[in-house]
């Protein structure tokens, strides 16, 4: 049986150009949307999601390419953009009824979230970034041998073919890979959960590698622009994240200020999945920043 969030509804909603979004929906209260990373899928915000629906209506949603969501063909660099992709989480919770939500994403879905206050700052209240920094600043940061901890960055960016095939070829070590080099507690995702973080993700290599693909190239045009025209993010900002910028040579938070003027920046002692790792933890973080 496929592990799903008690007591949430499963839903497919629009998102942009005739893609359709599956979300799971629960609680109730003002809305809070919760952007998953890789190689997961929507399930990663199980414990995190139910301890929040209690005072807030609560959407989790796959992103498209990924978990049960539409994975159109990457015709154009547009179909899996940030900017397109943040268009589908506002869509998404405009046919859900709220014009206005927070919104917290981790990893991918974090990318997402930062585009998605910096195109919708009327739209959204709060943000909440776990364990990134945004594309521009991390093609910035990675060099050297520290890059090696980012290789699979290196590798979907390259023009498809080869990167779908490699990945196609082995996809359970690949992808399980990181979930057992980036998790500090291998016991934060179970058996029946790594299975289905798995299963999702072999069946999205084509839609997953035009993500990453597109934070190569025309996410990092948008960011760009954005950095050029002094755009900043207009909204109280939590970000919580690894101490990366010890290993990789940065000051991650002097990183952060630079786009989020109202910021609250958190280090943890959780890997890389820190909603499944210390879930009471980014609760807490969560509740401290709708407060603001």
């Amino acid at each position: 049986m496929t592990p799903t969030i008690p007591g949430f509804d499963q839903v497919r909603v629009p998102g942009t150009d005739g893609v359709e979004l599956s979300a799971a929906v629960g609680g109730s209260g003002s809305p809070v949307v919760l952007l998953h990373g890789f190689p997961q899928t929507h399930l990663m915000w199980r414990h995190v999601a139910e301890r929040l629906a209690g005072e807030h209506t609560v959407i989790c949603p796959d992103l498209r390419g990924y978990g049960a969501s539409d994975k159109p063909a990457a015709t154009t660099p547009d179909v899996y953009a940030k900017r397109t992709m943040a268009a589908d989480v506002v869509t998404m919770a405009a046919a859900l009824g709220h014009e206005r939500f927070a919104l917290v994403g981790h990893d991918r879905g974090a990318l997402v979230a930062f585009r998605a206050g910096l195109d919708h700052p009327d739209t959204v209240t709060h943000l909440g970034i776990l364990d990134i920094v945004p594309t521009l600043d991390m093609w910035n940061v990675l060099h050297g041998t520290s890059a090696a901890v980012g290789y699979h960055l290196f590798l979907m960016a390259q023009p498809p073919g080869l990167p779908e095939t490699m990945i196609t070829n082995s996809a359970d070590a690949f992808f399980g890979s990181f979930l057992d080099a980036w998790a500090n507690d291998s016991a934060a995702i179970p058996p029946a959960v790594r299975a289905e973080y798995l299963r999702a993700s072999a069946a999205a290599v084509t839609s997953i590698v035009a993500d990453y693909r597109a934070s190569a190239g025309i996410d990092v045009t948008h960011d760009q622009a954005d950095l050029d025209a002094g755009s900043q993010l207009a909204m109280p900002v939590t970000v919580v994240q690894q101490d990366w910028g010890a290993q990789l040579g940065y000051d991650a938070a002097e990183v952060w200020k630079a786009w989020a003027p109202d910021l609250d920046h958190r280090l943890t002692r959780a890997g890389h999945f820190v909603a499944e790792e210390a879930p009471d933890e980014i609760t807490t973080a969560i509740q401290s920043l709708l407060t603001r």
